[in-house]
């Protein structure tokens, strides 16, 4: 099993930076794509950015310019670290954990994992 805790979330004006951030742990040998997604009151969710193990980066077009994704590999986190906020930022941020790789008992790479994982999500309010 792997857990994803976020944290960083908070209350911040328009223009203001927030940096979230997103620890994995658990039988871990490699996570391929570590990303964010958001939903938004009344909307669904949308992917806002994501990075892979060798730090191939992609972000939604309204982020872009604003928002740097990063990820330490050794300590399995991704970071989020966002600029120039606005109040349509405003949503649940969830960190996710795609082609996962457990280690098996002698830290070999064990099984694939054929879903993702995520985080319970964390609320970034920006005011106006």
């Amino acid at each position: 099993q792997v857990h994803l805790v976020e944290s960083g979330g908070g209350l911040v004006q328009a223009g203001g930076s927030l940096e979230l951030s997103c620890a994995a742990s658990g039988s871990i040998f490699s996570i391929g794509t570590m990303g964010w997604y958001r939903r938004a009151p009344g909307k669904q969710r949308e992917k806002v950015a994501s990075i892979t193990t060798g730090g191939i980066t992609d972000y939604t077009d309204s982020v872009k310019g604003r928002f740097t994704i990063s990820r330490d590999n050794a300590k399995n986190t991704v970071y989020l670290k966002m600029n120039s906020l606005k109040p349509e930022d405003t949503a649940v941020y969830y960190c996710n954990a795609a082609a996962v790789y457990h280690s098996d008992a002698i830290g070999y790479r064990g099984t694939y994992v054929p879903y993702d994982y995520w985080g319970q999500g964390t609320q970034v309010t920006v005011s106006p």
